[in-house]
């Protein structure tokens, strides 16, 4: 059976962990008890080996469509045959600031016209497929039992109903046919650690829990400050980045996914279950420019707790990515005996990239820091005393190769976007310093900010292709150099900007879609291609916006639009065919989409205001 596309799926989750559901009714991921814990359901990956919780109409043809309840996470696949109309609702009741094993995954189901029969399958395969498990089926469910994690299967419905099931036990999976017609509501229940055996659950219980669930969500989402142009897309990136910041921490996930290919068939699959300093940075900005002051407020104590675990060494006062928890044990393995999407191997869990050296990491957190402290988010003594140890070291050890914000693992280079962040570092420290009159030192950071400042000037532009380039010994564009209008580093109509700019359009632009850079170019160790790199798309938005090139802005944003799957969803880059490939959803696409959206809309409201002032 061919894997269900990346795009073809939607996100639930209780702010520990998410699943992914496909637009025909499976759970195809669901990792527990967080999200960086071993997956139960990985049909994703391996549809033969890896598990699935599947729900869709019995014996019968249907075609489905899939939808967010309105303001909130509940995700509705509704499924059409000829005997009527069925759907099944999908939601995780959110869950609090306390870690627990504890978790729920609701699916009700319900006839909506006519009569429906649903088949559901409820097949895990803990420990990614490694581990075994035990099935005992008692008159109100089912218990799934591994030696690590268990799992019960509670039934919806009323003490005085009628019989509309049968389950049947295949091989320690369990089937269960129920039928409905219309206006009537049953459904399961799937549990984490529960509290006792399997249990009838009344109707109403489960209709409360909806509601709940969705009253949470309308709540959080009404704290959002954004009336601008794109709300709806907008509102719902800010809902998926909410989903995947770990609650206890306050850790933002790069993606909830593992081993989704940059290149179908290729090697470039990573596990990008865990916090990465530079994307939790990103969320300050778009948080806040939404005004979500408590969650940029939270991910600054847990950049803090970052600084203070870990003592300075070669790679710096911060490792680039952490677990969800904050350790940083992050060992990378191969998972053999899973096919992978679509044949994409090696399947990779964990992140060999979490001990490399990657200089912007400094630049993108005290970047954040300094806009939250601009929004009235005030740095702490103990916070301050963090900022300076960074600093100082950012100060000694700026000028050394790194491997760069891609992760590239063809060597260390001087490349021109880690000097750049490393000036963003020392430049929001002085202003902070100045600012509030905290103690720093202030000459030593000053001399080396300025010095990085010459050095990417004389070094990082590159007089023939009349463009700042990748790094000091290649002629190579690299669209994360999009940021340096953005941090203030050159004016956005600067002429060497401009000139970059249109560099830019020549070589890495594909009908406003852009990619990374050229890897052909600049080999970074490994094979294959890649598509367009939707982050770098929508930074390409705010490059353009910022450059006063409003309409070209709004035609790329808009188009960029138009590959978003049915949901609204990202994953990481977008293939040739225009298919989502990689990770997904993934978060620095939100974010940056968010970011494009204030900017874009700014820029066009004063544009408005200009023409109707003559």
């Amino acid at each position: 059976m061919v894997e269900t596309a990346i795009a073809d799926h939607g996100l639930i989750g209780d702010l520990h962990t998410t699943a992914l559901i496909s637009t025909d009714g499976s759970v195809d991921w669901f990792c527990c008890p967080r999200f960086d814990s071993p997956s139960v359901f990985g049909a994703l990956l391996d549809d033969q080996r890896g598990g699935h919780f599947r729900v869709r109409p019995a014996g019968q043809a249907y075609h489905s469509k899939q939808m967010y309840f309105p303001d909130s996470t509940a995700l509705i696949t509704r499924f059409f045959t000829e005997s009527g109309v069925g759907e099944v609702v999908d939601f995780m009741p959110p869950l609090g600031p306390v870690a627990t094993d504890n978790h729920r995954l609701v699916r009700m189901l319900r006839c909506v016209r006519g009569r429906m029969s649903f088949e559901v399958e409820v097949a895990p395969r803990f420990d990614y497929g490694r581990a075994a498990h035990r099935t005992q089926v008692t008159e109100h469910g089912a218990v799934f039992a591994s030696d690590a994690l268990t799992l019960t299967l509670h039934a919806v419905r009323d003490s005085d109903d009628a019989k509309l099931a049968r389950i049947e036990v295949r091989d320690g999976d369990v089937r269960v046919s129920v039928d409905l017609v219309a206006g009537q509501l049953r459904g399961l229940l799937l549990e984490s650690a529960a509290d006792g055996p399997p249990r009838e659950i009344p109707v109403a219980r489960f209709q409360a829990l909806f509601d709940e669930t969705v009253g949470y969500w309308r709540s959080w989402l009404a704290r959002s400050t954004y009336s601008g142009r794109w709300r709806e897309i907008v509102e719902r990136s800010a809902i998926t980045l909410k989903l995947m910041t770990y609650a206890p921490t306050g850790g933002l996930v790069a993606a909830p996914t593992l081993g989704l290919p940059e290149q179908v068939g290729g090697e470039r699959n990573w596990d990008y279950r865990y916090t990465w300093i530079r994307d939790a940075s990103f969320s300050v900005y778009a948080l806040l420019g939404l005004g979500f002051t408590e969650e940029a407020a939270q991910f600054a104590t847990w950049l803090g707790d970052r600084v203070r675990d870990h003592a300075a060494g070669e790679s710096g006062p911060l490792n680039i990515m952490y677990r969800v928890d904050g350790t940083s044990d992050l060992q990378e393995e191969v998972l053999e005996h899973w096919s992978g999407y679509r044949g994409s191997r090696p399947v990779r869990v964990g992140n060999g990239a979490a001990g490399q050296l990657q200089l912007d990491i400094y630049g993108e957190a005290l970047d954040s820091v300094y806009f939250a402290d601009q929004a009235g988010l005030r740095v702490s003594h103990q916070g301050w005393t963090a900022v300076r140890e960074v600093l100082d070291w950012v100060a000694g050890n700026w000028d050394q190769p790194d491997e760069g914000i891609w992760e590239t693992r063809g060597g260390r280079q001087p490349f021109t976007y880690g000097r750049l962040m490393s000036w963003v570092a020392l430049d929001r420290g002085i202003r902070l310093a100045t600012a509030h009159g905290r103690p720093a030192a202030l000459e030593g950071w000053t001399r080396e900010r300025d010095a990085i400042y010459d050095q990417i000037m004389l070094r990082g532009w590159n007089p023939e292709r009349r463009a700042f380039v990748q790094h000091y010994h290649t002629d190579v564009l690299d669209s994360a150099l999009l940021r340096m209008p953005t941090v203030g580093f050159i004016s956005p109509r600067d002429p060497q900007w401009l000139s970059t700019l249109d560099a830019m359009d020549t070589e890495l632009v594909t009908d406003s879609l852009v990619y990374r850079y050229d890897p052909a170019a600049s080999p970074d160790g490994l094979r294959g291609s890649e598509g367009t790199f939707s982050l770098c798309t929508f930074a390409y938005v705010d490059a353009l916006t910022r450059a006063g090139r409003t309409g070209d802005a709004r035609n790329a944003f808009e188009k960029m639009l138009t590959y978003a799957n049915h949901l609204g969803l990202y994953s990481e880059e977008i293939a040739l065919t225009g298919e989502q490939i990689g990770n997904f959803p993934q978060a620095f696409t939100h974010l940056a989409l968010i970011d494009s959206a204030i900017t874009l809309n700014a820029a066009l409201d004063a544009a408005q205001h200009r023409s109707r002032a003559n």
